[in-house]
């Protein structure tokens, strides 16, 4: 089997189901838990977009001229308060109506420790599952993706936007009562709340009421005992026993691997 990786596809279940996808293939990594994965990169990278040889991978996938041109490569994709387009400057009006004039919610999560995120409300739960987040819990619903970065901005000044990812392979965080947090997060952000309606007049902002977070349980056998991570652009060769897998991450007793971040290198694999 051999093909262009992409994310991982996930499922959510007792414990999370993975599928690595390599070009029209999908291969179930599940089964595979405990046994030895041998994958090499042939030193070839096609954009995910247009399909075209590249050099080198930009934005986690496209060629240059696609990250240069396309919506989705903008620098408001990672900061979503930046957004532009009220300006008239969006890259890609289709794009923005499909992606960014969604409802969005900002949430709390618990992956590497507290975290503050946001995402379309489509893609829950898989967001929390991409992070390796152990526990996340919605706390407000907006109308698009511009408010949801902007009270993104807001908690950051109470608790991180990031995940530390050694940690988040090293083992399972502490639980946290999230619930408690947010109860203790919420009258921090009414002024800017507030703020907001008269910013966003009639557009949802609103309160999540959840009860309680949603838990996540990954496959893993056992977590490495030596952080250290394979690099594609070094040394083509990848794999080990397979002894875990958590967020984007594949954990083998020799190392670990990111594959978001080598998404559209053309890679094969054997058992």
């Amino acid at each position: 089997m051999r093909g262009n990786m992409d994310m991982m596809a996930v499922e959510p279940g007792d414990p999370i189901q993975y599928q690595l996808p390599l070009g029209e293939h999908r291969l179930h990594l599940n089964p595979y838990l405990g046994k030895e994965l041998h994958f090499r990169y042939s030193g070839e990278i096609f954009c995910c977009n247009c399909g075209r040889k590249t050099k080198k991978s930009f934005n986690q996938g496209y060629c240059f001229p696609c990250f240069r041109k396309l919506a989705e490569c903008d620098a408001c994709i990672l900061r979503p308060e930046q957004c532009h387009f009220h300006l008239g400057t969006c890259r890609d009006d289709d794009f923005a109506a499909n992606h960014c004039f969604r409802p969005h919610y900002v949430y709390v999560a618990n992956s590497s420790g507290l975290k503050v995120g946001i995402t379309r409300e489509v893609n829950l739960p898989t967001r929390w599952i991409d992070q390796g987040a152990s526990q996340a819990l919605p706390i407000l619903k907006v109308a698009n993706r511009r408010m949801s970065g902007l009270l993104e901005v807001e908690i950051k000044n109470h608790m991180s936007d990031k995940t530390n990812w050694r940690a988040l392979l090293q083992g399972e965080p502490e639980p946290l009562d999230l619930c408690a947090i947010r109860d203790e997060l919420m009258p921090k952000l009414q002024a800017k709340m507030e703020a907001m309606r008269h910013q966003f007049p009639g557009e949802l902002l609103e309160e999540v009421e959840a009860s309680g977070p949603e838990t996540f349980q990954y496959p893993i056998l056992e977590y490495p005992k030596k952080i250290s991570s394979f690099n594609l652009d070094k040394d083509p060769d990848f794999g080990g026993t397979l002894i875990g897998i958590k967020g984007q991450y594949l954990l083998f007793d020799t190392g670990v691997i990111n594959i978001r971040k080598y998404t559209s290198y053309f890679v094969e694999y054997a058992v």
